[in-house]
């Protein structure tokens, strides 16, 4: 087995959108290197002075240096076939991958981490960084912050690592079912290998236990390693990636119930990395009420906590849409709906129905919305034996969800409530529910208010 042990500089911490400034490969055939390439490279950037100050390299150095794409083919025939080993391997591979494939080369060796290879070596260390482990050790660097003394200094590092019986530990981390080639540096394998090949919702937390994002997955284990294999060189991707320190998870019986867990959860923390489904919660009513001349009436305002509405919604505009709807087709009267909010004229006032039979047209227009408003819950299997998921939609918005004996008979929903939690209902979710009940009418069953 080839070792291509590999160390580069750079203009910053993103792959796409920094450039390398010097690159060092030692090629080690597990005895001794057999081979050695080592140059500065010209990025096409400035060189920020911060970058000069810790490694030396300044935009003078690099001015006539080979630039990336004339080397790529030298480092490419180099690279392949062998295994990429780094000292926090992700970075140095993310970056040459990357550049690699804007030459037109496809880079796809496995990868070895030092740090994590030395955790495991040398096991309960204070730091695991290239200068402390090799203090630690007594390993001299010479040049440090420079590919070709950093690279020399990992190649040392390594060789001490296979006279302390490392091999065993290599084979494992190499295995194609291991995790440890494209895992963060800073997270354990053994969060990855608690998760079960199941339905639920996951979260990532930060150094501080912060949860930082929240996933939902048909498998929780092939999701969560989804996330870290796509080698993805976008800044924000690799910054939040590197966030990662803890997984925890909850187990969920089918998809659909992560589906709503996972929007609750989403905007109950309010993850950092999440974008979707953070969007403030409208809510939104419609309610009715009889004016001092008789006349029922219709009117859209925010969700009152006490008030009796027909219909709730969490946007304005699903409720006017709605409305309108209602106004056209019952031939309802648009101002006394407040979607016309102009005094009525004298001529207008004249032209209205009488009460009577005003209000009958608008019990009409009630009782087909009732109608159209269905109230239903989904059944379907749960995680436990004796025991069946359950989603209650009430008057065509979600109600809650939770586990139910397999014995309980369905009836009403008044009984039902008692063995549910309440969740907040939103268009996402009620989307999903309507969706999974159409494609799967046989877990639907219709239930009296």
């Amino acid at each position: 087995m080839m070792y291509a042990i590999v160390d580069i500089e750079t203009t910053g911490g993103y792959a796409s959108a920094h450039g390398i400034t010097e690159i060092a490969v030692f090629i080690h055939d597990g005895a001794r290197v057999v081979k050695r390439f080592e140059t500065l490279i010209n990025p096409q950037q400035d060189i920020p002075r911060y970058i000069t100050a810790l490694t030396g390299i300044s935009n003078e150095m690099v001015e006539d240096a080979p630039l990336f794409d004339e080397i790529a083919d030298k480092l490419f025939e180099l690279l392949e076939g062998t295994v990429f080993v780094a000292h926090n391997v992700n970075f140095d591979y993310s970056f040459i991958r990357h550049h690699l494939k804007q030459s037109g080369y496809d880079l796809t060796s496995k990868k070895l981490c030092t740090v994590r290879l030395g955790r495991r070596v040398f096991p309960g260390l204070p730091s695991y960084s290239l200068g402390n482990l090799c203090r630690s050790l007594k390993i001299d660097i010479e040049h440090r912050h420079r590919a070709g003394g950093d690279a020399k200094a990992t190649v040392k590092l390594f060789e001490f690592m296979l006279a302390q019986g490392a091999q065993a530990h290599i084979d494992q981390m190499l295995r194609k079912t291991s995790a440890e080639q494209w895992l963060p540096l800073n997270l354990d394998k053994a969060f990855i290998d608690k998760l079960p090949g199941r339905p639920g919702v996951y979260y990532f937390h930060n150094n501080k236990d912060k949860i930082i994002y929240v996933g939902k997955a048909v498998n929780l284990k092939k999701r969560v390693s989804s996330h870290f294999t796509q080698n993805d060189p976008d800044p924000k991707r690799q910054n939040f990636i590197r966030n990662v320190y803890k997984i925890s998870y909850k187990q969920c019986a089918t998809e659909l119930e992560a589906i709503v867990l996972e929007s609750t959860e989403i905007k109950r923390l309010w993850p950092r990395y999440n974008k979707s489904q953070k969007q403030p919660a409208q809510r939104f009513a419609l309610y009715s009420f009889e004016d001092n001349r008789g006349y029922l009436r219709l009117a859209i305002d925010k969700k009152k906590k006490n008030l009796p509405s027909l219909y709730n919604f969490n946007l304005l505009h699903e409720g006017l849409v709605m409305l309108r709807k209602m106004v056209d087709e019952f031939e309802l009267n648009a101002k006394l709906c407040f979607l016309d909010k102009t005094p009525f004229t004298q001529e207008e006032q004249q032209e209205l129905d009488p009460p009577p039979l005003y209000n009958s047209k608008f019990n009409k227009a009630i009782e087909s919305l009732t109608a159209s408003l269905p109230t239903f819950a989904l059944v379907d299997e749960g995680i436990r034996e004796g025991e069946k998921l359950c989603l209650l939609v009430e008057r065509g918005n979600f109600w809650g969800m939770g586990y139910i004996p397999e014995s309980f008979s369905l009836a009403s929903t008044a009984e039902l409530k008692h063995l549910l939690n309440p969740y907040a209902d939103n268009d996402y979710i009620r989307n999903s529910i309507y969706s999974f009940a159409e494609a799967n009418p046989d877990k639907k069953i219709v239930l009296s208010h």
